[in-house]
């Protein structure tokens, strides 16, 4: 197989995630995770950054929003003296959950970050065409991750047409958005576009790994995400979607029963990435957590206490949520560092 074809073929076993059962995945974690929910990151400027997404990517705000404080979030957070803003944005079923800390502010994003390092995450945004997406964005100036788009070749029988394209918000957070030919992807998108609309939903999350095997035991073993597929992806496409030369990657693909994916990338070259940075919080501009619905918070917080980097939260604790009443959640580090925000089933109360 040439290396445009191994190429072509990775990239595909990536995008199209089959789902499988993983092989030998500890009991314990086996069906205590039920979906991915809200992707949550921390915005400097709540207001800028929801006209950003409404208005460009089409996302749709819901409700009014919530202002919180006090303990319960102080301890679900890792944040003490808290007073935060929260909005919860829709796109199709997919929704992210943008946080502005009013008390105390953290940090920006490093002006050097690259998509290899330790803290990097993403969501990819599926669009109904590429090149008005793309146009799109170059009228909003936003700032690319990118090259540009980048196309996979037509002769490739099953990643053929498939396009891509890295680029940031106004806090520099990566998003990247993710164009599917007819007969490509999930056919959930295909029958998307009969509404007209451009910005079609999330496909999945994705989170640069150290080592795979070590993420997996928190995911898979752990929580109990099931193995969707993977790929080791190398050459320009590769190295001009993720703004890195010479990257090679260990592409694996994970799904819950429902919501988007997450994906882990390891990069086997450069190995120049820096890690996730010690004393991070909540406040500072990397921040992006994960939020992922379990049968109950309590257990799947103490299965991932060793698997892990433990507990942001001491605890589970109950909390009012951007939708109407309390749930119970708890904030956990995965062996990288990645915040995964373990919330019970909708409309579980807690205790």
């Amino acid at each position: 197989m040439t290396r445009a074809r191994f190429h072509a073929a990775a990239i595909c076993a990536l995008l199209v995630l089959i789902l499988a059962p993983p092989a030998g995945a500890a009991e314990a974690g086996r069906g205590s995770v039920l979906a991915v929910g809200c992707i949550g990151l921390t915005v400097s400027d709540l207001d800028r950054a929801t006209d950003f997404y409404e208005r460009v990517l089409s996302f749709r705000r819901e409700g009014d929003g919530l202002e919180v404080t006090g303990e319960r979030w102080e301890s679900l957070t890792g944040v003490f003296g808290l007073r935060a803003r929260i909005a919860r944005l829709r796109l199709g079923g997919e929704c992210l959950e943008l946080t502005e800390y009013l008390a105390p502010r953290g940090r920006p994003a490093p002006a050097d970050a690259r998509s290899n390092d330790g803290w990097f995450q993403h969501v990819a945004i599926v669009v109904a065409d590429m090149d008005e997406a793309y146009r799109r964005l170059r009228a909003a100036k936003v700032e690319h991750a990118s090259s540009g788009p980048q196309r996979l070749p037509d002769w490739n029988p099953n990643a053929g047409g498939i396009r891509a394209f890295y680029f940031k918000d106004p806090d520099r957070h990566v998003l990247e958005v993710i164009w599917f030919p007819r007969g490509k992807g999930d056919p959930r998108w295909q029958a998307a576009r009969s509404d007209g609309a451009l910005f079609l939903g999330i496909d999945h999350t994705a989170i640069v790994v150290a080592d795979t095997e070590a993420s997996l035991r928190f995911w898979r073993d752990a929580l109990g995400f099931r193995v969707a597929g993977g790929s080791e992806n190398w050459g320009v496409e590769q190295e001009h979607l993720n703004n890195v030369f010479g990257a090679r990657l260990r592409i694996t693909g994970l799904r819950a029963p429902e919501g988007p994916g997450v994906e882990f990338l390891e990069y086997l070259a450069p190995r120049d990435g820096r890690p996730y940075p010690p004393g991070a919080r909540a406040t500072d501009l990397i921040h992006w957590h994960t939020g992922v619905q379990v049968r109950d918070v309590d257990s799947a917080a103490r299965a991932t206490r060793a698997a892990g980097q433990g507990w942001v939260s001491p605890g589970a604790v109950d909390v009012l949520g951007p939708e109407a009443g309390t749930t119970r959640a708890a904030r956990v580090r995965d062996p990288d560092g990645h915040v995964v925000e373990l919330r019970a089933e909708a409309g579980a109360a807690g205790p």
